[in-house]
Parts: C-alpha cells; structure tokens; sequence
C-alpha cells in the first residue's frame, strides 16, 4: 500500500496503531503525524501495525498520516561524534537547543554530525584496490586524541574508482565508488548509516585476558573486570552509583568513553557536561571531552527514547572498536531502561512477568551485555567493548528481577552497600558480596606486569577481610575484649585496609586516580604489617603495644601522603615497621 494510506488509528500515550499498517515492516522507522514525529515499527498484524513514538505524542490525533522510512531505526556514523551530547536516538541537543532553546520541541530534527564542517582527509585507498567490510580506506583527526578511521561498510566489497586524493571534505562528500563483482556500484562518503539494534559483524572474538585498568583500588586489585567484559554496579539512591560511574569514565584507560545517562536526573548530566569538558585526560593531558561521547536521555525525556538510548550508545561504541579502539560504555541505569521497557508493554497490553517487568526482559538485557568482547574486528586489528551497567533496585532490594537478570549476563558485580555510603566510605563496594569471575584469566597478566607478589597480596587481603566480618559478628554479641590477641590483630589489620586502602576520596588530588604500582606497594606495606605483627603477638606481647607504635595510623595516611610518582617513601615505611616493631620485641624480652 502507498504511505498515504497509512494513517493513526488510535493513540496511547508514546503507543500508537497504524490503520493500513499491514504493509509496514517490524523494526522499521517511520515519521508520524504531520510533525513528523520519530517513532519505530514494534508490531504488526493484516489490519494495523503498533508503533512506540520516540517523541512527545501531546496533540497528535486520529487520521494524521504516517510516512514509512522504508529503513530500520539506524544512526549515522562518522567523524563529530567524539566531544558531541546526544539523545536518546542520536540527535545532538547542542545543535538542537540552537533551533528551539533549552526545552527540546517535538517534530524537530538534525544530523548526529556536522554536514558542514570541513575535515582534514587522508585518502588511503587508490584506484584498482581491492576493499572488503571493514577496510580503511580514509583517516581524518577527529580530535587531539582521537584518529577517526573512515572504514567499509561491513556489507560492501569491491574494486575502487574514481577515488579522491587527499584534501578538505564534508562528511557527505563522495571519497570513492566501490564496484562490486556483479558490476553494482557504492559511492563511499566519511559516513555510514547502522541500525541501532543490529550488531556489528566482528572476524572472531578473542579471549579477554587484559583488566580495564580503572586507578580505583577496590576494582582494580579484588575485583577486576576485563577489558571487553561485562560488571554491574547495583545500588540503592545515594550509594554511590552514578560517582563511580563518573570515576571510571574519567580514569579508566579505555581509549574512548561512551556514557549514556538513561533516565537520570537533568542536573547530573549537566554536571558531567561541565566536568568533561573542563578535566585533563590523565594520559594525554588534553581535554576528557576528546575521548568521550554523552548520550543524555533524562528521565523527563519521552520514556521511549529512553529504551532506545542504550543500543544507541552500543552502535556508537561497536563503531569505533571497529577501528581498532578500546571502548568502555558506562550505562547509568539500566532500570530506568528496564521501567521504560515495562511501561511500553503494559500499554502494549502485553501479559507481565515478575514485578510487572515484561517476559523479554532478560533476553533484551542479553542483546545488551552479549555485544560486549574483546574482538578481532573485519581489518584484522583489535578492539574491545566494555559494559559497565549500573543498576538501581528499589530499596536496595538486589532480589529484584532487574538485578537477578543483569547477573546472568555479567562476570563482575559491585555490590554498593547502603550502610558503607551512611558510614561515608566511598566507594561504598561491599567487599563481602561483589565479586569477579575474570580474576583467573586476569592473573597472568598481573603476574607479568607486576610479579607473582600481586595474587598473593590480594588473596592475603581477601582473606583477612572475611575473617574480620566473621569476627565482628562475635564482636556485635559479645564485645572485642574477650578476643585473643591474634584475633585482635585481624580486625586492627583489617580497619587499616578498609580505610587505607579500600575507601578512596574521588576528590583527593592524590587519591582520585592510584596507578597499578602504588596499589601494589600499599598492599605490601599493609601485609608486611599484618606479617611482623603476628610475629609480635607470637611472643605474648599485646596488640595494644603495637597500637602505641603509631604504625596502624600511619599506614591509613599514606594514600593522602605519597605521590604517585615517587613510591620511595612506601619502601623507606616498610623498613619503619620492622624497626619499631623488632624494638617493640627487645624491649620486652629485656
């Protein structure tokens, strides 16, 4: 049938059936009413197709036309993404507050990326070369940080003609014609379209055997997560969620950060806005804003958007993997995009699973976490996603469908504890219940890099924090005095490991970002403490004598006191311990 036959039938709320929709294909996008709104094909049936509007649908009625796209939802790919905020569909809103102010107006549109800037392009490719998917065939810098690699589409091979040399060109300019063996030709321009819930097509996926390096000490020394894999950050309102998200994409060595704010309040993304576009990338120097692309889709937003905005941000982040980039997408929430899920099917008049949560649920958070990897991309280079999903149970309650689901996709899980926020220890990781899978694949490249010591340190710390949470539950019924004095030590030992080195002031000059190597200094000194120590305690002397040394105190400071630069003085620390404490020993043997 002709699009003009298509026409609303009825509406509900960002829900909408289509008269005449039959001819409509599922997923496809089409523009409804005579604004033109977004909207995205989700059912169809011979008489009429259900459409979920991406938009305001405030004033739309009965009988307005539908205009069918022919194409599936999909982003336009190209150099200008890096430094831009988006919405939930792509739509940059710096360009669109240019057009309607600060409150986006519906029906309104613009391109992901600047058609009328000029780039710096290095054609790589000449006439009589042979390009498959993936292929680059041209390079520009998108910014100080950043090399933009203008590839193939995944579904084009062919021959070149009629390639451009080097020089200044939009992003739409033709660069090359690709001439494929059934003589069809492709003009090739700085762009590409993608649909937003089609993964890109990767050579093969690799095993993930590097940490995405974070300079937080909790994640990075117990529980680590790969570099490609998938963690969760669940908690509950005032935990600590959306910090450590701000933390890990500000220091973490990804080499491009993809936040999408989904549902979350307005002031917080505008919070990240000013920071990112002000802050120092630690390895470059240059601004964070250049590694880093903001999909904002606040929860005022239309609540349908808001489940698009994820496989937005998963396309963009595939997009530069594809270039041989390592990219970390920090999704912050996950239940918000759930709680759009869930309203979209109840007016979908769909049956409800657990909690009202639709029966898809955990396959669409599938579809999410399952296109991160570690991936040997079509040119032949590597690149990797990594998912950081935070997610925000009502109550605290980690029983609840969203989290239980998110944990079968997932291999790390930061469990945020609402009595470590209360207490102000941030972040507030419960040592107790988060843990990490990816510790085993992870070990040889600890042990490379930083000697067999790292595994050993970290187990004797695990170690000492379980016993110490066994031995405040005996504290709790029956006070600390009745303990022995080794008993005593572990849970001295272990405050100092709490507050010296788990707990972490993201805004400490010092203590905001801890490379590798002071985190494997600081556990040396904790453990060479806890060692001698027990030494002490051996021969009869009192922990409360080993207190009085000051050793304990002194060792909470270091993280505010010692450089990352210099780690002398963690050396000159643990050669203070042994002295004061075989003084400690003479002097009550004489």
């Amino acid at each position: 049938m002709e699009n003009k036959e298509l026409i609303i039938r009825s509406i509900n709320g960002p829900v909408i059936t289509v008269l005449n929709g039959s001819s409509l294909s599922m997923m496809n996008m089409v523009h409804v009413g005579k604004e033109r709104l977004i909207g995205e094909v989700v059912g169809v049936n011979k008489d009429y197709a259900v459409v979920q509007v991406y938009e305001d649908t405030t004033g739309l009625y009965p009988n307005e036309p539908v205009y069918d796209t022919c194409s599936p939802m999909s982003v336009k790919l190209g150099p200008g993404l890096i430094g831009n905020i988006f919405d939930g569909i792509a739509r940059p809103l710096r360009d669109i507050e240019k057009l309607t102010g600060s409150f986006i107006k519906r029906g309104v549109n613009a391109p992901s990326i600047d058609e009328e800037k000029l780039w710096d392009v290095e054609v790589k490719a000449k006439d009589g070369d042979f390009l498959s998917g993936g292929s680059v065939y041209a390079e520009t810098e998108e910014t100080e940080l950043i090399k933009h690699k203008i590839m193939v589409p995944p579904t084009l091979s062919g021959t070149v003609q009629n390639a451009v040399s080097s020089g200044r060109y939009k992003v739409n300019d033709v660069i090359l014609e690709l001439k494929s063996e059934t003589g069809q030709v492709s003009k090739l321009t700085l762009s590409q379209m993608w649909p937003i819930r089609l993964p890109r097509p990767v050579k093969d996926r690799l095993p993930m055997l590097k940490p995405l390096v974070t300079g937080q000490r909790i994640i990075d020394t117990l529980f680590p997560v790969a570099k490609g894999g998938c963690a969760a950050v669940p908690g509950p309102f005032g935990a600590g969620k959306t910090i450590t998200q701000h933390q890990l994409a500000k220091w973490s060595d990804a080499d491009i950060i993809v936040y999408i704010g989904c549902g979350e309040r307005g002031n917080e993304m505008t919070e990240v806005l000013e920071e990112f576009s002000k802050l120092k990338d630690p390895k470059s120097g240059k601004l964070m804003l250049d590694r880093t692309v903001l999909i904002a889709n606040t929860s005022n937003m239309p609540v349908a958007a808001r489940e698009a905005s994820i496989y937005t941000g998963i396309t963009l982040a595939e997009y530069y993997r594809d270039m041989g980039y390592h990219v970390a997408i920090l999704a912050d929430s996950t239940s918000r995009w759930a709680e759009a899920l869930r309203e979209i099917s109840g007016r979908l008049e769909e049956m409800p699973a657990e909690e009202g949560y639709p029966a898809y649920l955990p396959s669409r958070l599938a579809e999410f976490y399952e296109r991160a990897g570690y991936m040997e991309v079509l040119s032949g280079s590597e690149g990797s996603v990594t998912i950081i999903g935070a997610v925000s149970p009502q109550g605290g309650d980690f029983s609840e469908p969203v989290t239980q689901n998110t944990k079968r996709f997932i291999r790390t899980f930061w469990a945020l504890d609402r009595t470590l926020a209360y207490a102000r220890h941030f972040p507030a990781i419960n040592w107790i219940t988060s843990y990490s899978e990816y510790i085993p694949m992870l070990s040889p490249w600890y042990e490379k890099n930083f000697g067999p010591e790292f595994a050993r340190y970290r187990m004797k710390i695990s170690s000492l924090l379980q016993e110490e949470s066994k031995l405040l539950e005996i504290v709790k019924l029956i006070g600390s005095d009745v303990l022995p004095d080794d008993q005593k030590l572990i849970v001295e030992c272990a405050k100092v490991i709490r507050v010296g080195f788990l707990q972490q002031n993201a805004y400490h000059e010092l203590d905001t970002y801890v490379p590798i190597e002071k985190q494997l200094k600081m556990m040396k000194v904790m453990i060479r403490l806890y060692e001698k120590s027990q030494e002490v305690v051996g021969k009869n002397i009192p922990v409360s004598q080993i207190k009085n040394t000051g050793l304990f105190e002194e060792l909470i400071r270091i993280k505010y006191e010692v450089g990352n630069d210099d780690l002398s003085p963690l050396d000159r620390l643990e050669k203070k311990i042994d002295d004061k404490l075989n003084a400690l020993i003479a002097e009550n043997q004489a």
